[in-house]
């Protein structure tokens, strides 16, 4: 290699290792925590990853699974994870039990505008009615949002007198089916389709839904580290649009997008999740209340009632305030956050 080609090589080579560099630097690590195991709905944060849109926005985000809200909240709180997804009464409880904590985490984004908790009963327990549960034996997880939050639910609808039996999430749909408890509660999209894996039919199921019987709650949210929004504001709102542009693509295809949650959990089933994923579209996400109050968004009225009512509920150290609780200055415009099918005429 004569001296002159030695030159032009290692010249190539250094543009190669500065542009690279350069690159590396002009993308923003994000790691995100989601609420729950690669499910269905995962799809909303695995399509824009798939399919470039957050490495379009220069952003190099790396979708973590969980094991529930709560973790996800300390997660982000602990500057272990940028951005996660969330429980919105998560959110606040730690909040407002955590007052003195450096990092509390924001919402910047809602997701599923209402809570997708559920009271469930198998019709031959004469359950048809939230009025009928006084006095019956209820079934959750200690940290189920639904358990959490019936308080607010049997307040609303006069509930008295109930017994609860505390058990891990696989036994959960497993002791309904046993008999050893009445109702359960829990997100609609999961135990719905875990009583049918578990050989019910969906016909045999009474589904009381929170939202459908008085209880307004927001549900999951995207929530941002304060380290991240004070020290890169940018980062945070590209994030929300190339979202917002990956939400629009699992809504119009639903089937499509569940590969990508395959992509990562290889043995789930295609076609549960996929319905478990449309059922989430349909309860939560596509719902009369989002489509009234525009996707992504709050309303203050609805957001300061339900801090009060999980202060009431959770019995949080201190009253929840709803003001630090949200910051919607980083939503991408409204034709960015029209992803919500017309409703059909």
């Amino acid at each position: 290699m004569t001296k002159r080609t030695f030159l032009q090589t290692a010249l190539a080579i250094g543009l190669a290792i500065g542009f690279g560099a350069t690159h590396a630097q002009s993308m923003t690590p994000i790691k995100f925590q989601l609420d729950w195991r690669f499910e269905g709905p995962a799809a909303l944060f695995l399509v824009p990853a798939a399919k470039g849109y957050f490495k379009d926005a220069k952003l190099d985000v790396a979708v973590d699974a969980g094991n529930g809200s709560g973790g996800a909240v300390t997660r982000v709180a602990s500057g272990t994870y940028d951005m996660g997804f969330a429980d919105l009464a998560a959110l606040m409880e730690f909040n407002a039990n955590n007052p003195d904590a450096p990092n509390k985490p924001v919402a910047v984004m809602v997701v599923y505008n209402n809570t997708p908790s559920s009271v469930m009963a198998l019709k031959k327990s004469g359950i048809k009615t939230p009025a009928d549960l006084s006095g019956k034996k209820l079934g959750a997880p200690v940290f189920d949002a639904g358990r959490r939050a019936f308080p607010i639910f049997a307040k609303a609808n006069g509930i008295t007198n109930v017994a609860w039996t505390a058990m891990d999430p696989p036994l959960r749909e497993t002791m309904l089916v046993r008999g050893d408890i009445d109702a359960i509660t829990g997100f609609t999209f999961t135990s719905l389709l875990n009583l049918e894996a578990r050989g019910v039919k969906t016909d045999d199921v009474v589904v009381l839904q929170y939202p459908d019987y008085g209880v307004k709650l927001y549900g999951n949210v995207i929530i941002a580290s304060p380290k991240l929004i004070k020290e890169n504001p940018a980062a945070v709102k590209a994030f929300l649009a190339a979202f917002a542009k990956g939400m629009k693509d699992v809504i119009a295809d639903p089937k499509a997008a569940i590969e990508t949650v395959k992509a990562r959990d290889g043995i789930i089933n295609t076609e549960l999740e996929t319905r478990r994923l449309q059922l989430a579209i349909d309860t939560v996400i596509n719902s009369p209340d989002a489509r009234a109050e525009g996707f992504g968004q709050i309303k203050a009225p609805r957001l300061a009632l339900m801090a009060s009512q999980v202060s009431d509920a959770f019995g949080t150290k201190t009253r929840i305030n709803p003001d630090v609780i949200w910051n919607g200055s980083f939503l991408p415009s409204a034709k960015e956050l029209d992803v919500l099918p017309k409703p059909k005429k």
